[in-house]
C-alpha cells in the first residue's frame, strides 16, 4: 500500500514536533531538579573586613573545607575594610537565601552595618560573627579570641622585661576586638600603680601594615620620645618593625603584639625590638564557627558567646610553636 507524499510529510512533521516536545520538556525537569538540588544544600555566605590579612584566608579556608565536605555552597566576600561594601554583601546574602552568614565585621559600631545583620537575621538567616563583635543583639553566636586578656598578658610581659617604659600604642578604633586588646593593655598598666610606665601616644592603623610603617616612621622622625610599642595585631607590629629598622631604632624600641602569625614568630630572637606576640588560633576560629552555623541551620541550640584562649609566645617557649604557619 502506497503512502502519499502529503501524508509522509505530515508524519515527519509529527514526529519532529513530538521530539522537541519531548527535548523542551526533558530540559525543563533538568533545570527543574538542579535548581531543586542546589536550594537542597546549604548554603552560607562569608563576609571578613579584609582578605589583606593571612587570618581571615586561614580561617575561611576552615569554613571551606567543612561546607565542601557537606556538599554546601560558601559564598566568600572581601569587603576590603568598606562598611558599606559589606552591608551590600549581607543584603546579597539574603537575596541568595543563604541560611547562614559567618561574618568579621568592618565596623562593629557602625549602625547601618548592624542594622543589615538585624535585617538578615529577621529574615531567617543564621548569624554567626567572628574574631570581632558588633554592636546588635541579633545575632546567634559570637566567637572570639579572649582580646581583652591578650592585652593583658601583653601588658605582663612588658612589666617582666622592664621597669619603665614610654609606649606608643598602634590602634584600630572601629574593631572592637582591637579596642578590648588596647584596653586590656592599658588597664594592666594602669592596675600597676607604677607611674614609670606611660602611655605617651596613640596611632589609627586600621590594623594594616601600610599604615603602621608610614605613621610610626614619621613618628620616630617628630622627635617622640618612646621605647616600647604596644601594636593591636601583628600586621601593624611587622610595619611598626620595620620602621623602627628604617630610623636605625632596632633594639632601642621594643615591639608587643596580638596574633601569632608567622612572621612575627619568625622576628621574635632574630629582630632585636621584637618581644612578644600573642597568639590567636584561627584554625580552631574557622572549625568552631563552621559548625556552629551547620548546629543553628539544623535548629540546634548553641552558645550566645564562645571565648577562645588566648597564649603568649616569646623565645622562651617559641620552641612550641609552628613558625612556618599559624597554631
Amino acid at each position: 500500500m502506497k503512502i502519499k507524499k502529503h501524508h509522509l510529510l505530515t508524519i515527519n512533521k509529527l514526529l519532529i514536533e513530538a521530539a522537541v516536545a519531548i527535548g523542551f520538556t526533558l530540559i525543563i525537569w533538568l533545570i527543574y531538579v538542579s535548581v531543586s538540588v542546589a536550594h537542597n544544600k546549604v548554603q552560607i555566605g562569608s563576609s571578613y573586613m579584609t582578605m589583606n590579612n593571612e587570618f581571615y584566608p586561614l580561617l575561611n579556608e576552615q569554613v571551606a573545607n567543612y561546607v565542601e565536605e557537606r556538599k554546601g555552597l560558601l559564598y566568600s566576600r572581601d569587603p576590603a575594610l568598606s562598611v558599606n561594601k559589606q552591608v551590600d554583601e549581607i543584603h546579597s546574602f539574603v537575596n541568595k537565601q543563604v541560611n547562614a552568614i559567618i561574618l568579621n565585621p568592618v565596623d562593629g559600631k557602625s549602625p547601618k552595618l548592624n542594622k543589615a545583620i538585624a535585617t538578615a537575621h529577621k529574615e531567617g538567616t543564621k548569624i554567626v560573627i567572628v574574631d570581632s563583635p558588633v554592636k546588635t543583639k541579633q545575632v546567634d553566636c559570637t566567637i572570639l579570641s579572649d582580646n581583652y586578656k591578650a592585652g593583658q598578658l601583653c601588658a605582663k610581659t612588658l612589666m617582666r622585661k622592664k621597669k619603665e617604659a614610654k609606649i606608643l600604642l598602634l590602634t584600630h578604633p572601629t574593631a572592637l576586638s582591637a579596642v578590648d586588646r588596647i584596653n586590656g593593655f592599658t588597664d594592666t598598666i594602669k592596675k600597676s600603680h607604677n607611674h614609670n610606665y606611660q602611655i605617651v601616644g596613640r596611632i589609627s592603623t586600621f590594623g594594616q601594615s601600610e599604615y603602621s610603617y608610614p605613621r610610626v616612621k614619621k613618628f620616630i622622625q617628630n622627635g617622640n620620645k618612646f621605647d616600647t610599642i604596644m601594636a593591636l595585631n601583628d600586621r601593624t607590629a611587622v610595619g611598626a618593625l620595620a620602621a623602627i629598622d628604617t630610623e636605625h631604632q632596632t633594639g632601642k624600641i621594643k615591639v608587643y603584639s596580638v596574633d601569632g602569625s608567622k612572621d612575627m614568630k619568625k622576628m621574635l630572637g632574630v629582630n632585636k625590638s621584637a618581644q612578644a606576640t600573642v597568639a590567636q588560633f584561627p584554625i580552631e576560629m574557622g572549625n568552631l564557627a563552621a559548625k556552629v552555623a551547620y548546629k543553628l541551620i539544623d535548629g540546634k541550640k548553641v552558645p550566645k558567646k564562645i571565648i577562645l584562649p588566648v597564649k603568649t609566645i616569646t623565645t622562651k617557649n617559641l620552641n612550641y610553636y609552628n613558625t612556618s604557619g599559624w597554631q
